[in-house]
């Protein structure tokens, strides 16, 4: 037994704010929550060098002293920027944005600071 469906058209031309040509139903994600993270480096190690981490060991990363940290959204990069101290808590100073996205388009969203994780919270911290 089959059954004919009628489906809506894709081919109409979809509204844009004039920005980039993001939907105006891109509002919607807007109270949708992500998890930022500040990634400072990560290394390698083998289980047995892992289980020998103590307090007061030291893990060599794979990025250099004064390099822009990475910014991720659910784990994947989309800015770089350098940590900062507000306040006695660190915070994330955005220096690139990645993606393709223009200075202009992000002059007022770089004005404001993200808040970095805590460093005992931070990936690659110990």
């Amino acid at each position: 037994m089959s059954h004919e469906m009628e489906l809506p058209a894709f081919d109409r031309p979809v509204a844009t704010n004039g920005r980039n040509g993001h939907h105006n139903d891109l509002g919607r994600l807007s109270d949708v929550p992500v998890e930022l993270a500040v990634e400072i480096g990560r290394t390698r190690m083998t289980v047995g060098e892992t289980l020998e981490l103590r307090p007061g060991s030291i893990v060599v990363l794979n990025r250099m002293a004064g390099e822009p940290v990475d910014l991720l959204v659910n784990g994947t990069p989309i800015a770089h920027g350098e940590v900062v101290v507000i306040d006695e808590e660190f915070g994330l100073r955005i220096t690139d944005v990645l993606g393709g996205v223009t200075a202009a388009e992000t002059s007022s969203d770089a004005s404001a600071e993200a808040s970095a994780v805590p460093a005992a919270e931070a990936p690659g911290t110990v």
